[in-house]
């Protein structure tokens, strides 16, 4: 008995070292990180700064040709904003609500709010009042 788990603790201990110099990689320090990827998309321009929501929902790409391009975590677009030529550097608030622009050539900051419209298939519901009205929902998630 005491010879069959010696013998299975001896396995595994081989086991995990030959695990642990695979994660570890060469002597000489060029394979000391694992990786592998997880999306890849084209853009449509070159890319000059890049920042996602904290939240991992919206990837923000600032491109040379004075446009931010606002993707979902998966690669579809969802939107695109004009910003200033000069606009070198981006960085969003942690919900995405706002986004900053850094601006090397006039040498300004520029806050922006932002808000993210959402289609609601609405056909068949119950209503009171236009079809066509417009309705704004706002959601409070501060209070505890």
């Amino acid at each position: 008995m005491i010879k069959k788990y010696l013998t299975v603790c001896a396995v595994l201990m081989l086991s995990f070292s030959a695990t642990s110099a695979l994660a570890v990689g060469d002597a000489s320090g060029s394979s000391q990180i694992q990786w592998q990827e997880e999306k890849s998309w084209e853009l449509p321009n070159k890319p000059l700064d890049i920042v996602h929501s904290l939240d991992g929902k919206r990837v923000f790409i600032l491109t040379d040709q004075q446009k931010v391009l606002v993707y979902t975590a998966g690669g579809d677009l969802i939107g695109k904003l004009d910003v200033k030529k000069g606009v070198s550097a981006i960085d969003i608030a942690p919900r995405g609500e706002k986004l900053y622009l850094m601006n090397d050539k006039d040498k300004t900051f520029t806050s922006l709010s932002m808000d993210y419209i959402v289609n609601i298939n609405t056909a068949g519901s119950p209503f009171l009042g236009k079809v066509d009205a417009p309705v704004t929902i706002a959601v409070f998630t501060d209070f505890q």
